[in-house]
């Protein structure tokens, strides 16, 4: 990877360019997406992705190598300028996106557990259960009604790079409901309310988690159609609920755990 000119300008147009891609409709109106990390960078290029190019920072670290795209330094003001991070790592990568994947290519996954994501609005959240259904080992996570990209730099961040996998769909409640009954799916809906003890239920070969918000819960249709309402059992004197990725991690590690000891 050979460095062209220091860039010393915050007007140059790959720095602008960044900056636009901090927000949702420049990453969508141009097709690209931003990396702070090089572990994420590292995992984004193992998933397929390519890089449009990099910024580096000499006063931050080494020249990086064994990347195949163009690459400019930039002076530390500039990188702490346009880095998402409060401590910057010593490089900034320009990256091309990959079109969303919906309801076709889910029909072609041979799934047997998932996780189905209603309505979640806080990325953080949605990046720490991207990470945990990978490393429970689902076979995929359905992103419903979802106003968030996996090219949020929280998302990705929180997700350490599980939101590059080519397994996780955005789809509707109805398409993903219709999907799941055709495939014959035990849908299992969180319901702290009402539900039965998670502790307790017996869970199918193919099962779908399905949770919601934190503050909102999962609406009337998803309850309608579940198959079995679960809650996790609450013994403190004060909390009566969990954060929805401390829940979703619950949930899925039981679903581990049952799988291995089938």
């Amino acid at each position: 990877m050979n460095s062209a000119v220091l860039i010393t300008s915050a007007q140059n147009s790959r720095i602008r360019l960044i900056k636009r891609l901090r927000g949702r409709r420049g990453r969508q109106a141009e097709n690209r997406f931003v990396i702070d990390y090089r572990r994420d960078l590292d995992r984004a290029l193992a998933c397929g992705f390519q890089i449009d190019y990099l910024l580096h920072c000499p006063a931050f670290g080494d020249q990086p190598s064994g990347y195949d795209a163009p690459a400019h330094q930039v002076t530390p003001p500039i990188m702490k300028g346009i880095s998402y991070r409060e401590n910057p790592d010593d490089i900034v990568a320009v990256m091309h996106s990959k079109p969303s994947r919906g309801l076709e290519a889910l029909a072609a996954l041979d799934a047997g557990q998932l996780i189905v994501l209603v309505d979640l609005r806080i990325p953080g959240n949605i990046g720490a259960l991207l990470r945990t259904s990978d490393a429970a080992g689902l076979d995929g996570v359905i992103l419903v009604d979802t106003a968030l990209d996996l090219y949020n730099p929280n998302v990705i961040r929180s997700s350490t790079g599980a939101c590059f996998l080519d397994n996780i769909f955005q789809l509707t409640s109805q398409q993903a409901i219709a999907h799941l009954r055709a495939r014959g799916f035990q849908i299992v809906a969180a319901d702290p309310a009402s539900g039965a003890d998670l502790y307790q239920l017996s869970f199918h070969r193919k099962t779908a988690i399905v949770l919601g918000a934190e503050d909102r819960g999962l609406s009337q249709s998803w309850l309608d159609n579940a198959d079995q309402l679960v809650r996790i059992p609450m013994a403190g004197r004060l909390s009566d609920s969990l954060n929805v990725s401390a829940s979703g991690a619950i949930f899925m590690y039981e679903l581990c755990r049952r799988r291995l000891e089938a």
